[in-house]
């Protein structure tokens, strides 16, 4: 139960805050959002607030931003149509009713012969005294069929009228939202855990460490004659050096001595790194706390590109990944470690989603990217139909990439 509850939670706050991040850059270029969704598939419940319904769905795989344009809509209103208007105060149109207009005496009937939505905002009717009447309607007017409100989207609202800048910060937001979550919470973790420094804390009985002779209270100044400061730079060096001897300089009560060091070899994914055996002193400093909020998201880059580089190479495999099922059981193992190690597990999974929706492919936001980019040098868009069959291709890949990953997770559940 804590592993479905830690999942849930953890989940809904980064797509959260990811689609919030496509939401408000959206609201503030103007754009109508009609819908902010948390999941996918059939809805457990929504509400509406100013122009947007805020809707919950059943399925935990992700969440999106309805946005005016991006879609053909929904009704459509051709001449011919009968359809019931209501009017405001100063004659324009704030309900279109599209059927059951019966259940609404206030409407006026009319007969459509013209109608522009999206530029003149006009209908052009006949009424019951067969007059061809003028309608001016409201910017904010909703179509109504089945007793279902739908706001209506002039052109001035909708994504595609807006700048190429515009709607690339708008999908943007998105992933620049899970790297601000990820600094914060990197930093929430750091400030009350504190961080390693290079003075000595423990020794590993039996590791190179002990054998070279370094002590618990050691501070570490050097390594291969090469100054460091912090732990994060010992480590680095020691990482770099496998199955090697390198040689420590230390302060030892105000004295300097050199040390020689055999390190040994853990694999560590695609690569081998060196450990020595020492631990670091733990101390809290909230002003390296919030380094911590910039070093660490990019340590979290460089290692999901190495990955990614691996692709290249031919060593990677599918046990660097996960999908729902993997991403489940690491939380659980991460819950049962405290609440600290799930707040830096949900920082790591908010900097990897970010960068995954920053790869160029169709379907995720790095290959919307891609196409306004493109668009931004041709000067003009990419047929909306190549870009839909584009996009359509990159989502059943991810959808196949899904079911594989997810197929190599439960397997890895029997081994």
């Amino acid at each position: 139960m804590n592993t479905l509850l830690s999942f849930l939670v953890i989940f809904s706050v980064l797509v959260f805050v990811h689609e919030w991040g496509h939401l408000y850059f959206a609201q503030k270029a103007g754009i109508l959002c009609r819908e902010f969704a948390i999941g996918m598939g059939p809805k457990l419940f929504s509400f509406k607030r100013n122009e947007t319904i805020y809707t919950v769905r059943l399925l935990p795989i992700g969440g999106f931003v309805r946005m005016a344009g991006e879609d053909p809509e929904q009704v459509s209103i051709k001449p011919g149509y009968e359809v019931g208007l209501v009017l405001d105060a100063q004659d324009k149109v704030t309900k279109i009713y599209v059927n059951n207009k019966s259940k609404h005496p206030e409407a006026q009937v009319v007969q459509v012969e013209r109608i522009d939505l999206e530029r003149e905002l006009v209908i052009e009717a006949f009424n019951d005294e067969d007059e061809l009447m003028t309608y001016q309607v409201h910017e904010r007017a909703d179509i109504i069929e089945d007793e279902m409100p739908n706001q209506i989207a002039p052109y001035d609202r909708q994504f595609g009228s807006k700048s190429v800048g515009k709607r690339s910060m708008a999908i943007f937001a998105g992933p620049l939202m899970n790297f601000v979550l990820a600094f914060f919470l990197f930093v929430i973790v750091a400030a009350i855990q504190g961080l390693p420094t290079p003075e000595v804390a423990a020794v590993a009985e039996g590791s190179g460490a002990e054998e070279a002779g370094i002590e618990q209270g050691d501070v570490i100044q050097s390594i291969n004659g090469e100054d460091v400061s912090t732990w994060r730079q010992v480590t680095s060096i020691i990482e770099d050096h496998p199955n090697s001897t390198i040689t420590v300089g230390l302060e030892r009560d105000g004295q300097m001595i050199q040390l020689d060091a055999n390190t040994i070899s853990v694999d560590l994914g695609p690569e081998q790194i060196g450990q020595l055996g020492v631990g670091p002193v733990i101390k809290q400093d909230f002003g390296a706390a919030i380094l911590e909020g910039f070093i660490k998201p990019y340590e979290v880059v460089i290692s999901i590109f190495k990955t990614l580089g691996t692709i290249i190479t031919g060593q990677f495999s599918l046990d660097y990944i996960a999908g729902p099922v993997g991403i489940y059981n690491i939380t659980g193992e991460a819950a049962s470690l405290g609440i600290l190690t799930l707040i830096n597990f949900a920082a790591m999974l908010s900097m990897n989603l970010g960068i995954v929706n920053l790869l160029p492919i169709p379907a995720m936001d790095g290959g919307r990217l891609v196409f306004l980019g493109y668009e931004a040098v041709r000067g003009k868009p990419v047929d909306p139909q190549k870009e839909g069959m584009i996009q359509f291709v990159g989502f059943a890949f991810l959808m196949l990439l899904m079911i594989v990953v997810t197929w190599n997770d439960i397997s890895k559940l029997f081994m």
